[in-house]
């Protein structure tokens, strides 16, 4: 069983980019893990089999692994099915995240069943919930760590145009946890704000590993400055 002590306090860095993106390979994949490992992150965030088996090949930092998939029957795409959830494993994940929000799975397949078969196979899991209620129900079911990801990505949780601090405030005072930090944050005070409320690690993505969106961000920034 992966030990989350190795992750508390620290820095996890999310490396995905989307198909459409210019560094959408492996090998630049594998740079960015690369970067992110020489920049102090106590682990790292990857999506696919694939992409975790390479990264694996050239880092001993740990790895949660996921897959997104689309399914015509659900609105639930991060590791939804309990075959997903495995293939992350066998690829050398040391911890597995899953979408764990009240939204119906593909196929009929209950969360519940899901993490029942994993945890019976060893596996450490990670709930990305937008809720406290989620949070409640991820943690009766068996899992290991809870994610602030799809907070403001389920329409009916809280939007929020940075991270959810309220939610993270809400999970620590419930007495639920570790929680981790993850979703919208764009800057280290962020960060450090997430920890000093009580989150156990912060997660970062974009804002370090998705050029094309930190290009924006400067060129809005400058937008109608000069005349």
């Amino acid at each position: 069983m992966f030990n989350l002590a190795t992750i508390r306090g620290g820095l996890i860095i999310s490396c995905q980019p989307e198909g459409q993106e210019a560094f959408y390979t492996q090998s630049f994949t594998c740079g960015m893990a690369a970067a992110a490992e020489l920049g102090g992150a106590v682990a790292l965030r990857l999506n696919s089999p694939e992409t975790v088996q390479a990264v694996r090949r050239h880092t001993q930092l740990p790895i949660i692994g996921l897959w997104k998939q689309v399914h015509a029957d659900s609105d639930v795409y991060i590791t939804p099915t309990l075959a997903a959830a495995e293939a992350i494993l066998r690829a050398g994940a040391n911890m597995i995240a899953m979408d764990a929000t009240l939204r119906h799975r593909p196929q009929q397949q209950r969360l519940s069943e899901i993490v029942t078969a994993l945890k019976a196979q060893g596996a450490c899991l990670m709930a990305d919930v937008s809720t406290l209620s989620e949070a409640v129900q991820a943690v009766e079911m068996g899992f290991d760590c809870i994610g602030t990801t799809l907070a403001g990505y389920t329409p009916y949780s809280r939007q929020c145009v940075g991270p959810d601090f309220e939610l993270v405030q809400e999970l620590v005072q419930a007495g639920i946890g570790p929680v981790i930090l993850e979703g919208r944050i764009w800057t280290p005070e962020e960060a450090q704000k997430g920890l000093a409320l009580g989150a156990y690690a912060v997660v970062v993505g974009s804002a370090i590993t998705r050029p094309h969106l930190i290009a924006k961000r400067f060129v809005h920034a400058l937008e109608g400055v000069t005349g």
